[in-house]
């Protein structure tokens, strides 16, 4: 994690390179709905899995077991509707959106 910081001074001709995590209202949002699934019941526990390629928040029933879903943001999606992604415990993709927002509230966790 040390490698990727760098420190910048007057350097404004410079491109600065993509942050590659959850923006501080990405994360709330997934954290409002992790916190809404805990006091139901339904969610125990919570990881983070950072790459150069994507972010994801796995979800866990119980901490000894696979991650039920994972909210994955795709850093260079190949279509914009793959931005966001929800996956589940193989990776197969449960739903997609290029936001967010819409993501989270339009999915039925209880079906899922």
């Amino acid at each position: 994690m040390i490698n990727n910081l760098r420190l910048v001074i007057n350097n404004s001709n410079k491109k600065i390179e993509e942050k590659h995590f959850f923006e501080k209202n990405e994360l709330q949002i997934i954290l409002n709905l992790y916190a809404k699934m805990v006091s139901k019941g339904s969610w125990k526990d919570y990881g983070l899995s950072i790459s150069s390629k994507q972010v994801s928040f796995s979800v866990f029933k119980n901490a000894a077991e696979n991650a039920l879903y994972k909210i994955c943001k795709n850093f260079k999606p190949k279509n914009t509707n793959l931005k966001y992604l929800i996956t589940d415990t193989n990776g197969k993709i449960i739903k997609n959106s290029s936001s967010l927002k819409s993501l989270l509230k339009n999915t039925d966790w209880k079906k899922l």
